[in-house]
């Protein structure tokens, strides 16, 4: 009998890697979404049945935080993660032999702008302002369901970075038309997980059973945002790149519709627990995970 994983929310970039990854594996995979070729989030005896006797449960879902912060957005932005959080929950206690093990992500935002030392699990400080309070009441909902027979790990999840989508696009094309300098004051610490490591910490955590509560899902080796655009260029062959000063970033995250905190908050976020495990990152520094990326979408484009 196949193992089975079942993937919630995982119709966007990080959820198709983790399925083409499981498929591979030989898992049989169920997924949650509001796709109508998937289980609807309210069809609560189907969630129940795809959740019996399942391997791992990974709940990726959520409003995309790539939007302006109206009051509309803040509303269904929380109310996603929350909402879906607590169907899965009620879910598991219902199951007679519910999943071993339930990864709920969360954010590394939800650690204050730090430019002077890094944030680990241990002594990370919380932040504020609206992206920390739902990265917040995301756990609070997570861990409030106390699961005898389902280990429970929220993972704090850096910007993560890989092929086929994700914040690459958006990069690239910065750099590609010639805008590919710092972004503020560039001294913005950028905390990062290429795809794959996120994918394989996942298989980490299921093996090690002694571990529960949060984990930071962040490459060991972050680096200034000024670091990463040089790091991005050299990739990518472009020589050089203007810098984007503040307020013009203010005036274009207007137009293309999202927010500023995305590019200018400084993520310093290191991976204490994971590393103090044994985890062994493929992807440590930041210009192999760069070309690995880039390699792959050549690849793909030449094999179309």
């Amino acid at each position: 009998m196949k193992k089975k994983v079942v993937l919630a929310g995982g119709t966007g970039f990080i959820g198709e890697y983790f399925r083409k990854k499981f498929l591979n594996l030989g898992y049989d995979i169920k997924m949650i979404s509001r796709h109508s070729a998937h289980i609807s989030w309210d069809n609560e005896p189907v969630i129940i049945e795809a959740l019996e006797n399942a391997e791992i449960l990974i709940n990726l879902a959520g409003k995309s935080v790539n939007c302006r912060y109206t009051t509309k957005n803040k509303h269904e932005i929380m109310k996603s993660r929350i909402e879906t959080t607590n169907i899965l929950g009620k879910a598991v206690l219902a199951c007679q032999n519910p999943p071993r093990l339930w990864i709920n992500s969360s954010t590394a935002t939800i650690y204050r702008h730090a430019e002077d030392r890094p944030m680990t699990e241990t002594d990370g400080e919380i932040g504020k302002g609206f992206s920390v309070d739902v990265a917040k009441a995301w756990e609070k909902a997570f861990f409030a369901f106390n699961l005898p027979h389902t280990r429970q790990i929220a993972l704090r999840i850096a910007i993560v970075l890989g092929p086929e989508g994700g914040v690459m696009t958006p990069y690239k094309n910065l750099v590609r038309f010639g805008l590919g300098g710092k972004q503020g004051s560039g001294d913005q610490r950028f905390s990062w997980i290429h795809v794959e490591d996120l994918f394989r910490i996942v298989l980490f955590l299921h093996d090690k059973e002694n571990i529960s509560g949060v984990i930071n899902c962040s490459a060991p080796e972050p680096l200034s945002n000024r670091e990463l655009m040089n790091q991005l260029r050299i990739a990518m062959h472009v020589p050089f790149g203007l810098p984007s000063p503040k307020w013009l970033l203010e005036l274009g995250a207007v137009v293309i519709n999202t927010e500023t905190e995305l590019v200018l908050k400084s993520r310093w976020v290191i991976p204490e627990r994971l590393e103090s495990q044994g985890y062994e990152f493929t992807f440590p520094k930041l210009q192999n995970a760069l070309d690995d990326i880039l390699h792959n979408e050549r690849k793909l484009t030449n094999d179309i």
